[in-house]
């Protein structure tokens, strides 16, 4: 087992790290910041939030560095979460000192204890990743992704042993039917929109294959002409559109795409047991795993993915 997948499958027992309280201040408007990983989390927290009643919307960290005005104007009782796994990525730690600089109170989420982003924070929110957590990131991803869904007020006691059976389930699929597809697309509403794109850059980063992410409905405008025999669809199925979700399954498979459906039907379709605001937490390590399992019918070194740095760190 190398580091990377000993990373996906030990990462449940972190779980159980305290999470922060509820956000509960409904004058305020949040701005989830983050960069990569950290930013496609940042767009299912902001949902999550949302769906909870808040005002909440995701930015890329350095957009937020070089133009806040073309995202949120200089309203009152701004707030600024923003998420870095190493705490030491250079546009997020200086989107929390702009932000600072301008007298707002800005939250930290990171897996590294004492970096330069819980420096910056007002709130600092740390945890203990998965020792074994290289580039990719996967331990680190699900503890935000979870202390995002707890701001929001959502947890559930049950759901690493959904995460867990879940990521089992997706590592005993065949990899054959999937491993000659060349073109991956993850198709997410809602919150699992953000999943979806995160999906799509793991196995890009982990395979160094060619992915796309959009919602679901979106996808018949322009992009299904790639659809083909080179194809492979992952289904995010939300309970509220799954119906619309599995004609659009049934469009795509009928023009030559290999369909994975977590939560709906697929060529191969696996259950999902969380409820809707949650559910992200539950497909995350599933996804990572997936990038896993390609990586390794590829003959590719997920521990070591080209051009990539663990952290980000500019001049």
């Amino acid at each position: 087992m190398n580091a990377t997948l000993n990373s996906i499958t030990g990462q449940f027992l972190y779980w159980t790290q305290p999470m922060p309280a509820p956000l509960t201040d409904r004058t305020a408007t949040y701005a989830i910041l983050g960069c990569g990983t950290s930013y496609n989390l940042a767009l299912s927290i902001a949902t999550a939030l949302t769906e909870s009643g808040l005002r909440a919307i995701a930015i890329p960290a350095g957009e937020w560095v070089l133009r806040p005005q073309s995202y949120l104007p200089a309203t009152p009782n701004l707030r600024i979460i923003a998420l870095s796994r190493s705490g030491e990525t250079t546009e997020t730690v200086d989107a929390a000192r702009h932000s600072r600089a301008r007298g707002l109170h800005v939250t930290g989420i990171t897996c590294a204890a004492g970096s330069a982003l819980s420096a910056q924070s007002d709130t600092p929110i740390e945890f203990h990743t998965h020792p074994d957590e290289g580039i990719v990131m996967t331990a680190s991803a699900s503890l935000m992704l979870l202390a995002g869904y707890a701001l929001a007020g959502h947890s559930d006691p049950a759901l690493a042993t959904k995460a867990e059976a879940l990521t089992q389930s997706l590592a005993a699929i065949p990899v054959a039917p999937y491993a000659n597809r060349s073109h991956f697309v993850f198709l997410g509403g809602g919150a699992n929109y953000g999943i979806a794109l995160e999906g799509a850059l793991k196995l890009q980063e982990m395979a160094i294959t060619y992915t796309q992410a959009f919602h679901p409905g979106e996808y018949r405008h322009g992009p299904v002409s790639l659809v083909d025999q080179r194809t492979a669809i992952v289904m995010l199925y939300h309970p509220e559109t799954a119906a619309l979700e599995a004609t659009l399954t049934a469009e795509l498979q009928s023009k030559g795409a290999w369909v994975l459906g977590l939560g709906g039907p697929g060529d191969v379709t696996l259950p999902l047991h969380s409820a809707p605001p949650l559910r992200g937490a539950e497909l995350l390590p599933a996804l990572q795993m997936l990038g896993e399992c390609y990586a390794v019918a590829h003959g590719i070194d997920t521990t070591a993915p080209r051009h990539l740095t663990k952290v980000v760190v500019l001049p």
